[in-house]
Parts: C-alpha cells; sequence; structure tokens
C-alpha cells in the first residue's frame, strides 16, 4: 500500500509540472510550424497565398491566449500573496475561545469538547520529514456542534494502539482550516479497513453517521505521539513562474511571427 501511495504522490508531483511542458510543447510544435511553411513558401511566392491573413490569426490567437493565461496567473499571485499575508497575521495572535468567536479560516482557538475516539480516521500522509504514516482524526463535539480535529502524526505501527488515545480534550490549543477539496488523482478510501486517503465528507457520514463543520481543528501542543501538525503560511506559491512561461512564450512566438513575416512575405 505504501508503495501504491508514494506513486500517487509522484503523479501529483508530474501534474504540477503539466503546464510547464505543455507551455514548451506548444512553443515547439509551433516553431516546427513555423520551420515547415518557410521551406514550403521558400519555394511558392507567398504573395500569391490566400492564406496569409489566415495564418496572422492563427498566429495572433495563440499570443493573445498566452498573454491571457499570464494575465490571469498574477491576478492569482496578487490574490496568493494576500492570502499568505492574512493567515501570517491570523497565526500571529494569541488563541480566542472557539464558542465565542466567528469561526473563519487559519483563526487560532482554544476550547474543550467530547472526542469520538471510537471513529477515528487514519489519513494516510507524510510527516515534515517526508516519512509515510497516518494522520490521526477524530470527530469531536464542541458547543453542540460536530468537527474533526487532526491530532497530528503517527508512523503506520502505531495505528490502534493504546499510546496515541492520550488526549485532554479539556484544553484543547489549535488552528482552524477549512477543509480542502478532494485531489481526484488520490486512490479511494478504504472504510472498511480504516485506511483514508481523502476526508471525502460523503465517506466520513458514512463511517461516523455526523455530519461536521466544513472547518478542520489542527491540534496544537507538545504531544509526541500523535506528533501535531504545524500550520503555517508556507503555501505553494507558483504563479510568478507560470506568468513569466506563459509571457514568455508569447513573446517568443512573437519573435518567431515577425522573423517569418519578414523572410517570407
Amino acid at each position: 500500500v505504501c508503495l501504491e501511495a508514494r506513486e500517487v504522490i509522484l503523479i501529483k508531483i508530474t501534474i504540477l509540472d503539466l503546464k510547464l511542458q505543455l507551455g514548451i510543447g506548444i512553443l515547439l510544435t509551433l516553431s516546427g510550424y513555423f520551420c515547415s511553411l518557410q521551406s514550403i513558401f521558400g519555394e511558392v511566392n507567398l504573395y500569391s497565398l490566400k492564406h496569409k491573413f489566415l495564418f496572422s490569426v492563427f498566429v495572433i490567437f495563440f499570443i493573445l491566449v498566452f498573454v491571457a493565461l499570464g494575465s490571469w496567473q498574477i491576478v492569482r499571485l496578487n490574490w496568493k500573496n494576500n492570502l499568505i499575508l492574512e493567515i501570517e497575521n491570523s497565526l500571529k495572535n494569541p488563541p480566542v475561545e472557539l464558542t465565542n468567536s466567528n469561526v473563519e479560516n487559519y483563526l487560532k482557538i482554544k476550547t474543550s469538547g467530547s472526542i469520538d475516539l471510537e471513529k477515528q480516521i487514519y489519513l494516510y500522509n507524510l510527516n515534515d520529514t517526508g516519512t509515510p504514516g497516518f494522520e490521526v482524526i477524530n470527530p469531536i463535539l464542541i458547543n453542540d456542534t460536530n468537527y474533526l480535529i487532526n491530532r497530528g502524526w503517527i508512523p503506520f505501527e502505531k495505528k490502534n494502539s493504546q499510546e496515541i488515545n492520550v488526549f485532554d480534550e479539556n484544553n484543547i490549543i489549535g488552528t482552524l482550516k477549512l477543509q480542502g477539496r478532494k485531489n481526484i488523482f488520490k486512490p479511494d478510501n478504504d472504510l472498511e479497513e480504516n485506511y483514508w486517503f481523502s476526508l471525502n465528507r460523503e465517506d466520513i457520514l458514512k463511517f461516523t453517521g455526523k455530519e461536521f463543520s466544513k472547518y478542520i481543528i489542527y491540534l496544537n501542543g507538545n504531544y509526541q505521539v500523535p506528533k501535531p501538525k504545524k500550520i503555517t503560511a508556507n503555501i505553494s506559491n507558483n504563479h510568478q513562474k507560470y506568468a513569466l512561461t506563459w509571457f514568455s512564450l508569447a513573446i517568443s512566438i512573437l519573435l518567431l511571427y515577425l522573423y517569418f513575416r519578414k523572410k517570407n512575405y
């Protein structure tokens, strides 16, 4: 199972590079197209052809598409920078009482509740050093609201052991985080074996029989087993790189087009 999970991670890493690979592939394709046209039109008087206008429209269309994609990445970059700043400011604040606060993403909270150890969820994930294991997640009832609390990471061999159930439910310090969407490239959860790859809300309802808040509590503290996951503002932000890629493609195609026109028009 570990090997299958590692393959899933490799697939995710590969998908992150598809944008760059796609852009380079398009540039190479268009470059080959330009060379082919130059080879053909070197023997034919291009002024006699009726497709010069259509060819120009074709090239300009791709340039505009790449400029639009680059501009969209600039918008996403500004959004991500604002999000990171918001997270950093939120994490600097002291924890507030959950029941007396407006629930929001990355809010540091303190609370107490009734934890359910019978419906404990084991979510496959890597720890900070890249070692595979499980994140231990429990239903917890806080002031008549059901939450999921992520108590941290354990190695595979600690699954179902009693030592991971040591927990002070009357003194909970944590950080709220909005539950993400399921990645379509992750395997399905095995509810019978209690082996999870994603917190699919339909599967959670089947497993626990309860509906939960869309915010998950990530436990803070000096616990060792499970080891709480550290929540930081270090989130992926590659939009500048993507923007430069798309703009570079647009400029490259424009230069190739101008060169082609100079040689053949």
